[in-house]
């Protein structure tokens, strides 16, 4: 391990500017033993501390952070340019490193490989032929030879025949006699034979073997009967037509005397073999096979219909000699071996009662690092601390997905549904079930009117004709994504209360918790008269749980398109216990399973439910694997995240509590009563400022009610989208562009994981910008054919610009008013330019909210704050404030700069000026003087940090006073005189407020993941001691030894299988659990000697749930 030397404090290196105050970077890298993976670990402190204490007023000077000096680009492009200087991420040491394991592999090796292609060529033309005579001279089989030697010795007829494809190892050719001999425990194995000019196919069957069951290898049984001559065989190999002959012993030791002969399923099923039916199969399929459809099926979706083509092509791909078509046996064949398997893996063939005695949700694998009763609560769990009871809470979330529609073929009674509730799907007959409670619900319907999500406006107005189900619905654990028992059912018309309160209330019947959060993107209105709702199902459905310990939350993407009102009170980041949830699993989980829509989509009732069981079932165990890698990494990043958001807002607050100790008690008091309260109060959130502008928000929803289509009788016209919605479309994309650009500009030396989801970011901020271009070919059809070569290779996505860095081409990117009408739909041009004066106005409130915050921290900071630690600390808060500044600076010169071209010169100009660097300054703030801007361009260029705005006033008489002029960006704002008006309290009291929840939510996470991982070591060894039991109690009533056996071994695998993987999770875990232990004893400083390491796997997403979520969560 080699380690570099710090650089000297006194010695600075000219580097571009940055967002910080002066420091010095400690850099270690090092390579693993195996020189595969590169680690690296940064610190960073001040080289300078801050003013000792309040001191003298003439201290008042510029600020120690600040945001770019970026200009308005002439090109109007999504490029930042260079101006944005980057900053290292600060924080000590800690000892955790997160490493992405990246794999090794030669230096192009298609590159020196492509000059040999021809000898390749030539190596595959020479397999055409028999090859070497040393092959083909004589047969390669051996003879056993007579006697007592019993040896062997080589078999001198000629070779005419070999394995096709090279399914056996090497080139060795055969006789008829030898090639049979060889592949008579091989029979899905091809043949060819030298005609003497080429190889010809032929199967095993024409040259005359016959598969005997129930027998060792080479015993014919004397009591034989044949199978039909049509006998088929699916192997991965292909469709093999096999000859096979049944065993017609009557007893164990091959006489004809004794009870009747096995049946012919069970002989075939114990050769590995499949049959479609329990009597005279004419069709099977290999466990092999069926083991390789079902993996391919749940996690590519490859349909049946594509495998068995594939199958097919595999075996005559000359088109004439197809093989017989039994797609229908073999889906056949599928549904039983998905049923039996689930069966087995649950331990029901561990049990008398058999199939018949499984109850409600039994066959789901169930979450491990949830709250189970019984599974791995500690004894007397429901004794804690009130203030901990987070850890037993259970956090769920749900939604609709009408992609899984399912068409009306077929019926029940030629296709019936197996196990009905057994798995993830609800019961659907019964008093109790799902049918009868959608009964008294037939002409239910509701549509939230708050959420602008078009699944919601639209979800009793799709085209349900000959559908049986329109979608499903579906409830997950909301932070490990995994599907509940009973929690999935169908929908009959669109997404109404009445479904999704069964589904939910169905879960809830195996939880037994103190408490619960449940997600869903329209909780502000579901959970309105949820419990009035829930008084209509059976009593048994009914929660143990008190409505004041149940918590109604939105997801963080969605809440955005609530209304304002919502956002704090139905927000993760502002509810106690919430950790660092973001209730988006459920999303990502319906992308896995939307592979299987276009096949499930023309399935029978019963084959479809079977796959989706078995296609949820399958996603519930890869991340049940999964979970092993992203618990620990996600501890790691919340003890690292949860270490800098406490030292932060420790430095923050220390100063606020010694100048103004009665409204820090007091914005901690609220802040404590809000999130003490299950549903806060709508609009009187600590998080909020008073708004008194037109907002974006406005605007939009001006132009969706002017975009409103219906019919006479009031009935909405169903549209995919709009002009508004397009342009909105739009506005967002561009919004997360410059998001991206600053979070990459800001970290100047970024960690492998940070890496890692930058890229992340980029890959979904791309499958976005495709999905606008797809709506703009409908609203702007010909804007491909006014711009530039260069510009239509950016347009097509041809070019090698960054994601962030992509132009959209709007209406307002167009050169002249001509172009945009040539270009684009009427009246798209206007509606844009409606839209960005609202997002004019939204992002210089925003500037201001920024400044109001930043001279009050700024103020407090330099007063009260001394010493290096703490001035190094307080960086993240101002750090935090500056960086919002410096991105609603740039979202309005982009809006004005578009409204500019739209509407050109008139008196909205008024309003909206143009904002130079010098107008984004705070109420008492001046102007920066000319030698001021030469000194600190000169800083900026000997690496020092770049000062934005001005610089502010001292209390008495200073430089500048007699000429001090006010910005413009405050004409509207309202003049405010001194650090005790209303609106700089009211704006700092919003800052610190995020800051103390931002701290809380991190400590509360790793409590929770450190609970979980307890849980999920706690469940492997529950079960493991319940597949010991089973293994003891394996002779039931009328077992054969043989199965009694078979019942015993496979218990005792698995519960070895669970004892070994909590003994690697300990060993694996304990680092990191060492590391939350020292974080949660109170202190920021973890020991940076005792290095942990968490490795992820850079060519697999561990953890897809959170992409979505964390790229839209800016809190």
């Amino acid at each position: 391990m080699s380690s570099n030397q710090a650089r000297p404090s006194h010695k600075r290196q000219t580097a571009a500017p940055r967002l910080v105050v002066s420091h010095t970077s400690t850099q270690e890298s090092f390579r693993s033993a195996d020189n595969r993976r590169q680690r690296t670990r940064i610190s960073t402190v001040a080289d300078t501390a801050g003013p000792s204490g309040a001191g003298d007023s003439s201290v008042w000077h510029q600020e120690d952070l600040a945001t770019s000096r970026a200009r308005e680009d002439l090109d109007f492009t999504y490029q930042l340019g260079a101006s944005l200087a980057s900053e290292p991420d600060i924080g000590a040491a800690d000892g955790i490193v997160v490493v992405t394991a990246e794999r090794s592999v030669p230096e192009r090796p298609l590159r020196a490989w492509y000059p040999l292609r021809d000898d390749y060529v030539a190596e595959q033309l020479r397999r055409e032929g028999r090859g070497s005579r040393k092959v083909y001279g004589r047969c390669g089989g051996l003879l056993r030879t007579r006697g007592d030697g019993g040896g062997y010795s080589a078999c001198d007829a000629s070779a005419d025949f070999r394995c096709a494809n090279a399914e056996c190892f090497g080139e060795a050719m055969f006789c008829r006699e030898c090639i049979l001999a060889t592949h008579s425990r091989l029979p899905t194995h091809f043949i060819e034979r030298w005609s003497g000019t080429h190889f010809e196919r032929t199967t095993l069957k024409a040259l005359g073997l016959r598969m005997q069951m129930n027998h060792r290898p080479g015993v014919v049984c004397p009591y034989r009967r044949s199978a039909p001559n049509d006998f088929i065989l699916y192997d991965l190999s292909g469709v093999h037509e096999v000859a096979v002959d049944y065993c017609g012993c009557r007893s164990e030791d091959g006489s004809e005397e004794g009870g009747e002969p096995l049946p012919a399923r069970t002989q075939l099923l114990r050769a590995c073999w499949w049959p479609a039916t329990i009597s005279e199969p004419r069709t099977c399929a290999t466990f092999s096979v069926l083991r390789l459809f079902q993996v391919l099926n749940c996690l590519g979706k490859l349909s049946a219909y594509d495998f068995l083509r594939g199958l097919e092509k595999t075996t005559s791909h000359n088109g004439l000699d197809r093989p017989p078509d039994r797609r229908k046996p073999y889906m056949h064949i599928v549904r039983q071996w998905r049923e039996v398997k689930r069966m087995k893996r649950f331990g029901r063939g561990h049990d008398a009662a058999g199939g018949r005695g499984t109850k409600q949700g039994e066959l789901a694998l169930k979450c491990r690092a949830c709250p189970q009763s019984g599974w791995n609560l500690p004894e007397n769990w429901q004794d804690i601390d009130p203030f901990y009871r987070y850890l037993y809470c259970l956090f769920l979330s749900q939604d609709a997905n009408f992609r899984l529609s399912n068409r009306a073929v077929s019926s029940e009674a030629l296709d019936p549904i197996w196990g009905d509730g057994y798995g993830y799907f609800c019961k659907r007959e019964g008093e109790d079930g799902y049918k009868a409670h959608l009964a008294k619900n037939v002409n239910e319907q509701e549509v939230s009117n708050c959420s602008g999500f078009q699944a919601m406006f639209m979800a009793n107005t799709r085209k349900v004709k000959g559908l049986r189900t329109t979608g499903v619905g579906g409830v997950t654990c909301a932070r490990h994504n995994m599907w509940q028992g009973n929690g999935i059912g169908d929908l009959q018309v669109g997404e109404r209360y009445c479904n999704m309160d069964f589904l939910v209330l169905s879960v809830l019947l195996a939880y037994h918790v103190l408490c619960m959060i449940i997600s869903y993107d329209i909780a502000c209105q579901y959970a309105i008269h949820f419990w009035d709702r829930m008084v209509m199902f059976p009593r048994p459905f009914w929660l143990k749980v008190p409505p004041r310990d149940v918590r109604w939350k939105v997801p963080n993407f969605h809440l955005p398109a609530h209304k304002k009102k919502c956002h704090a009170a139905f927000s993760f980041h502002y509810t106690w216990g919430a950790g660092m949830t973001h209730g988006e699993g459920v999303e990502q989980n319906w992308s896995f399973s939307n592979g299987a829509a276009a096949s499930t989509k023309l399935m029978g009732p019963g084959a479809r439910q079977a796959t989706l069981e078995d296609i949820f079932g399958f996603h519930n165990y890869d991340r049940q694997l999964a979970m092993h890698k992203v618990l620990p990494k996600r501890l790691a990043i919340s003890i690292k995240e949860g270490v800098k958001h406490k030292a932060a807002f420790e430095a923050f607050t220390k100063g606020l509590e010694e100048s103004r100790p009665a409204e820090v008690a007091a914005w901690k008091k609220r802040v404590v009563e809000w999130e003490a309260q299950p549903h806060p109060e709508l609009g009187d959130s600590p998080f909020d400022v008073v708004e008194e502008v037109t907002k974006l928000r406005d605007i939009q929803l001006q132009v969706a009610t002017e975009e409103f289509l219906c019919t006479e009788g009031g009935v909405e016209i169903e549209r995919e989208h709009t002009q508004g919605s397009f342009i909105t479309l739009g506005l967002q994309l561009e919004e997360k562009q410059r998001k991206l650009e600053v979070d990459v500009r800001a970290l100047k030396d970024p960690s492998t994981s940070q890496r890692l989801e930058f890229t992340k970011q980029r890959t979904t901020l791309l499958r976005r910008i495709h999905k606008f271009r797809q709506i703009q070919a409908v609203y702007m059809p010909a804007v491909r054919a006014f711009l530039s070569e260069a510009q239509q290779a950016i347009y097509d996505g041809n070019g090698d610009q960054l994601p962030e860095a992509t132009r959209l081409f709007m209406p307002s990117e167009l050169a002249s008013r001509d172009v945009r009408g040539r270009a684009c739909a009427t009246g798209l041009a206007e509606i844009e330019a409606r839209m960005r004066q609202g997002e004019a106005v939204d992002a210089l409130e925003a500037v201001r909210h920024g400044l109001r915050a930043r001279t009050m921290t700024n103020r407090f900071k330099l007063r009260n704050w001394s010493g290096q630690g703490a001035m190094t600390r307080g960086q993240a808060i101002l750090r935090q404030i500056n960086i919002k500044i410096h991105a609603a600076k740039l979202r309005y010169r982009y809006a004005r700069a578009a409204l500019l071209v739209l509407r050109g010169h008139g008196s909205w100009e008024e309003e909206l000026r143009v904002l130079d660097d010098d107008d984004v300054r705070a109420l008492n703030e001046r102007a920066l003087t000319a030698e001021e801007k030469a000194q600190n361009e000169r800083w900026a260029e000997l690496g020092g940090a770049i000062v934005e705005g001005g610089v502010e006033r001292a209390a008495g008489v200073a430089a500048g006073e007699g000429s001090h002029t006010l910005s413009w960006i405050w004409y509207t704002a309202g003049r405010l005189s001194d650090e005790n008006d209303g609106k700089l309290l009211d704006a700092l009291r919003v800052e610190w407020s995020k800051a103390y929840s931002r701290a809380k939510r991190y400590a509360e996470d790793v409590r929770l993941l450190r609970e979980e991982m307890r849980r999920t070591i706690a469940f492997g060894r529950k079960s493991a001691s319940k597949w010991e039991e089973l293994a003891e109690e394996a002779e039931l009533p009328g077992s054969e030894p043989e199965v009694v056996e078979g019942r015993r071994a496979y218990a005792c695998e698995r519960a070895a299988h669970e004892r070994r993987t909590c003994e690697v999770l300990e060993r694996q875990w304990a680092g990191i659990l060492s590391k939350a232990d020292v974080y949660l004893e109170g202190t920021t400083e973890l020991d940076a000697e005792a290095v942990v390491t968490i490795e992820l796997d850079g060519g697999e997403d561990l953890d897809p749930d959170e992409e979505e979520a964390r790229l839209e969560s800016d809190e």
